[in-house]
């Protein structure tokens, strides 16, 4: 059995995603900061992986961090995500998001920084991991 529901090898990848997307998707990279698509994007929909199309964010949970990454609160659902220990960079631990489906790197989750949300938590997420469809939340 596989570990993600979606498993291809890395040539698939490649042929599927740009240099930048397979950098951060495949390889837990980051873009720079304030210059993805989606930092300032608050549209009404839904935001999928960009490597494999899982829904994985809403857009009533982004909300503006002013960190350089789009911020959610919380992701579409509980089993969208998992949560990794990250420890790449000395003395800074951290928690890593990725693709449930996938196992795409997304970017970090952040918990206690004071933000007004429901959850104090922030997932910041880079925006070349992310596509987002449009549509009329209830």
């Amino acid at each position: 059995m596989s570990e993600h529901p979606v498993e291809k090898t890395d040539e698939q990848w490649r042929a599927e995603l740009t240099p930048q997307e397979f950098r951060v998707l495949r390889r837990a990279g980051t873009e720079a900061p304030f210059t993805g698509e989606f930092t300032d994007h608050f549209a009404e929909g839904v935001y999928s992986c960009r490597a494999c199309g899982a829904e994985l964010f809403r857009s009533r949970t982004k909300f503006a961090s002013h960190c350089g990454w789009p911020s959610f609160y919380s992701p579409l659902a509980a089993d969208r995500v998992r949560h990794l220990s990250d420890t790449s960079i000395p003395g800074r631990p951290r928690t890593e998001v990725r693709c449930a489906s996938c196992g795409s790197h997304l970017g970090h989750v952040f918990e206690g920084e004071g933000y007004d949300t429901p959850t104090d938590q922030r997932y910041c997420i880079n925006s070349v991991c992310l596509d987002f469809t449009s549509s009329r939340e209830d």
